[in-house]
């Protein structure tokens, strides 16, 4: 049963224990995920009209803009019922964000223990989709942009090695190949030191594929992204921690906080029942 603070004769009768630091600490809490939430979906619609969602999809198996629309309709729903039921001391939207919150809590432990599990399964995914990145590489501007700044910022080039770029039309490396990038990699593929000018040079890649392991080493990057971004991982794991410590943070305070409000509030409505018996009945 959803219970509220009470009315009796017309006039508000205070039975309230509840703590107004818990109240509006729970719905500031709300209240900022709420903005967040809104601005997800801005972010969502406006990359939705933007760009063709059927690139996307071909590019990544899935439309980020979407997901981004649907994880902030959510978060929206979710936060308004923590923002309302705090306020007006609902119990049943404090309790419908509570358990969504421990759900999703759950969901995320979940997904982080299954991925440390079966990690070679979760890799060969990752490399699928790397490699259907590349395939699209010129479909998409912003998914061009990710690629190279990828491979610039982990030193790399390709999803397990340079000729992976091979798999992409323009830099297929048959000779019916047409193209004037023929055998070629991208120019975020090419080893740029710090002491070199600002204008790179965007043909540095040009035949790189023709060249022999060792050979092309010298001018790019040869070894995947992949293994890159595992031995990163490998390399800050305390600072990945600290991340999802970050992340769970706020969903257990949130759990915490309501779950206090839910109990304060049914103390509320029980002293509320116990008075109003005891009051309309003069032999009790």
């Amino acid at each position: 049963m959803c219970g509220k603070r009470g009315r009796r004769g017309g006039h508000h009768e205070d039975f309230s224990f509840v703590s107004p630091v818990v109240k509006y600490l729970l719905f500031l809490f709300n209240f900022i995920f709420w903005l967040i939430a809104m601005a997800m979906m801005a972010i969502g619609v406006y990359a939705r009209v933007e760009k063709h969602a059927e690139t996307a999809l071909a590019c990544l198996s899935v439309d980020p803009a979407m997901m981004l629309l649907v994880v902030g309709v959510l978060m929206f729903i979710i936060t308004f019922c923590g923002c309302v039921g705090s306020l007006r001391e609902n119990i049943c939207l404090l309790q419908f964000f509570c358990i969504s919150l421990t759900i999703i809590f759950l969901l995320q432990l979940a997904a982080g223990v299954l991925g440390f599990i079966f990690s070679d399964k979760a890799r060969h995914k990752v490399t699928q989709m790397v490699t259907n990145a590349i395939v699209h590489y010129r479909d998409d501007i912003d998914l061009q942009n990710l690629i190279d700044f990828g491979q610039k910022e982990f030193g790399c080039c390709g999803a397990v090695e340079y000729g992976d770029w091979s798999k992409n039309m323009y830099f297929n490396c048959t000779a019916a190949n047409p193209s004037l990038e023929r055998c070629a990699v991208p120019f975020s593929c090419c080893i740029i030191t710090k002491d070199k000018v600002e204008v790179i040079n965007t043909m540095c890649g040009q035949g790189m594929q023709e060249m022999e392991y060792l050979e092309a080493s010298n001018y790019i990057h040869t070894n995947g992204c992949i293994d890159k971004v595992v031995d990163w991982i490998h390399s800050n794991l305390f600072l990945l921690g600290g991340i999802a410590l970050g992340l769970a943070i706020p969903q257990l305070v949130g759990i915490l906080l309501s779950q206090i409000l839910i109990s304060q509030i049914k103390d509320q409505i029980e002293l509320q029942n116990y008075n109003l018996k005891h009051h309309s009945d003069p032999w009790s």
